[in-house]
């Protein structure tokens, strides 16, 4: 009996040469988003070997620019962007325009049309988010004056990007290839009126998610989560985001892609947003990859030898270009030349929403294949420079320290110090860790916080108790804790996987701690243990006691153990 396996062909094939070469790119510390559009073109047509379907392949990757700007939403901070809206906003826009021009001009040297121009820079202007937080994160930048300028700058630009796609079916509806002749005044007033009708439409939107999805959605949540189940609780979070996308496009005829966004953006206002995040994880990493993937798949070889001299203009327009209206915008603000030179780096690559706004560009014909190719050449050849840019920044600040005292830049509270010796780490600070955090206090117990959430954090330092932000994985963050005179480390984050390389790490820098971490499957405790934990809790019930109990029962803290847990 045959039976037509295209789709289970290209997540099969497509996921596992991802895997591969993302591991590969991340071995080479380079992004895996490289990795993953080279596995895209491995299996596109392109390339000899297998082929997957190219339209089953676009239809998935529609699910992830959902699941991606679902994403953009649920992390989108309305407060990061006030608090440097002076800088960020002007910064953005002005940066935005520049490139934007840049790229219109090497389109009209190539001798394409000012709405292919247009597409085309407007895909060169914009970041990717996943590549400058990495960044910023391995640095330990993103609680500093530079770091919050980056990602409201960031913000700006997804902000710009969302709009550029609602508006240009609209505008490609009007001044589509078979128009682009008219110059009469009906094309104006066609264009205006279309734009109009566009933004009519986005406006009903925009008032119906805040006037009832703003209240309808974080009710559905709470009653989900007060079941108590994790699995119904996953499936509430994906149906909102796909169903409110889905409604965008049928019943106000908006795109896909706002309607997810506007998902993530309300739901980031409940308490619950950060479980949304992390129970979603997983499957928006599966479709994001996919999505790469079918970008790869798009992406013609060829173009390196047929046009090398465009590809080389493309990528110094991202890189240099780029960077050199950020650092003199910066500049002219005042800022210091470090700030400036950080700003520079974290824009000079491009990812998510130019492949985005690429991929609409070629399905509405208002891009050619080839500034689709170029758009794709560019982002590979920046974010495999990015690294090195950030290297070199790194060195540079280094050599400017040890030349002249300068005063640094004025950087957050640090909250409580992280002076302490004897103490427990605590990884994760969300509704288990916080709670353990608390029972523990209660008994003299020193503490150090760690927890990718910037909330989380301040609520620590609130409390009174030291806290660091990043990821438990990464090494100058576990640093930052001194494990090697802490006592004991509780993983309390969902996440297996990086608990299991925090785990790795932390018996490595200190073999006589105390490993306990929180698990929800017997599956998660066999991986926990086979990475070094000393004991795991399954139980999700009165986890936080459990646990508390558990580093009560291990030296020093016997004799902290006043009353009963």
């Amino acid at each position: 009996m045959q039976h037509d396996t295209s789709l289970i062909d290209i997540i099969a094939v497509g996921l596992a040469v991802a895997f591969v070469l993302g591991a590969l790119a991340n071995k080479l510390k380079l992004s895996p988003l490289v990795g993953y559009l080279i596995a895209g073109m491995l299996v596109g047509p392109f390339t000899p070997g297998f082929v997957a379907d190219r339209e089953l392949a676009m239809q998935l990757s529609e699910l992830g620019v959902m699941l991606l700007m679902f994403g953009v939403g649920l992390h989108f901070s309305l407060e990061d962007l006030l608090e440097v809206k002076a800088i960020a906003i002007p910064g953005a826009v002005a940066q935005i325009a520049v490139a934007t021009l840049l790229g219109w001009g090497l389109a009209w040297g190539m001798g394409w049309s000012p709405l292919n121009g247009f597409v085309f820079g407007l895909a060169l202007s914009v970041a990717s988010t996943v590549v400058l937080l990495r960044a910023m994160e391995d640095l330990r930048l993103l609680d500093t004056s530079r770091g919050r300028i980056a990602i409201g700058w960031l913000i700006v630009e997804d902000l710009a990007m969302v709009l550029a796609l609602v508006l240009l079916p609209a505008l490609a509806g009007v001044m589509g290839e078979a128009n682009q002749t008219d110059a009469g005044g009906g094309g104006i007033g066609s264009l205006a009126a279309a734009l109009g009708w566009t933004l009519v439409k986005v406006g009903a939107f925009v008032a119906f998610m805040l006037l009832v999805g703003r209240r309808v959605i974080p009710w559905i949540l709470e009653r989900i989560a007060a079941t108590g189940s994790r699995e119904l609780f996953t499936l509430a979070v994906l149906a909102i985001a796909l169903g409110v996308a889905f409604g965008s496009a049928k019943l106000f005829g908006v795109s896909f892609a706002l309607g997810a966004f506007f998902a993530g953006m309300l739901l980031n206002e409940s308490e619950l947003s950060h479980k949304a995040a992390s129970d979603s994880l997983p499957l928006r990493d599966a479709f994001a990859v996919l999505f790469f993937v079918s970008v790869g798949m798009l992406f013609d070889p060829s173009i390196l030898l047929k046009y090398p001299l465009q590809v080389l203009a493309t990528f110094l327009i991202i890189v240099v270009g780029k960077s050199l209206a950020a650092f003199a915008i910066v500049r002219l603000f005042g800022h210091p030349k470090a700030t400036a030179l950080t700003i520079s780096a974290s824009l000079a690559q491009i990812g998510e929403f130019s492949f985005i706004l690429a991929g609409l560009g070629l399905s509405l014909k208002i891009l050619p294949q080839e500034g689709h190719d170029l758009i794709l050449a560019g982002a590979l050849l920046s974010i495999i420079a990015n690294p090195f840019l950030f290297s070199w920044l790194g060195g540079w600040q280094a050599r400017q320290d040890a030349r002249i005292p300068v005063a640094p830049e004025p950087e957050p509270p640090p909250g409580p110090s992280l002076d302490v010796s004897d103490h427990a780490i605590i990884i994760g600070y969300g509704r288990v860790g916080s709670e353990l955090a608390n029972v523990l206090r209660e008994r003299g117990v020193p503490l150090i916080v760690i927890d990718d959430n910037a909330d989380h954090v301040a609520r620590a330092h609130a409390k009174g108790i030291p806290g660091i932000r990043g990821s438990a994985a990464a090494d100058k963050v576990l640093a930052e804790a001194h494990p090697e005179n802490a006592k004991i480390a509780v993983l309390a984050i969902p996440q297996p996987l990086e608990a299991g390389e925090a785990l790795v790490k932390l018996r490595a820098l200190n073999p006589s701690l105390t490993l306990l971490a929180r698990a929800h499957s017997d599956a998660e405790v066999k991986h926990l243990l086979e990475h070094g934990a000393d004991g795991a809790i399954l139980a999700e019930r009165e986890l936080a006691f459990s646990l508390a109990e558990m580093v009560l029962s291990t030296p020093p803290y016997r004799a902290l153990r006043v009353k009963p847990v």
